[in-house]
């Protein structure tokens, strides 16, 4: 996949994964896009370590799957950092 490729998907994984898991976030759509693209990439390293599955095209179910996953991740963590330093 290309650099346009990985956002596209980042910004779609990143969409996705908001919706799983929905809560007031800083940063707007920039910031979705970007952990949408850090968790694709994510999802993909872990896929290669730990499952031993290589990213496929574009429309590949596993490549999708991975990048949400990834996406996730970096999500919660991204809460958990921000968040502890935010009082409401």
């Amino acid at each position: 996949m290309g650099v346009l490729g990985w956002i596209v998907l980042g910004l779609l994984a990143g969409g996705i994964a908001k919706m799983l898991m929905p809560g007031r976030d800083p940063g707007g759509c920039l910031i979705t896009i970007l952990l949408g693209i850090g968790g694709a990439m994510l999802g993909g390293w872990i896929g290669r370590t730990a499952f031993d599955v290589d990213l496929g095209t574009f429309f590949d179910l596993r490549t999708w799957g991975l990048a949400i996953l990834g996406a996730l991740v970096i999500l919660l963590l991204y809460r958990m950092v921000i968040g502890s330093g935010r009082r409401d």
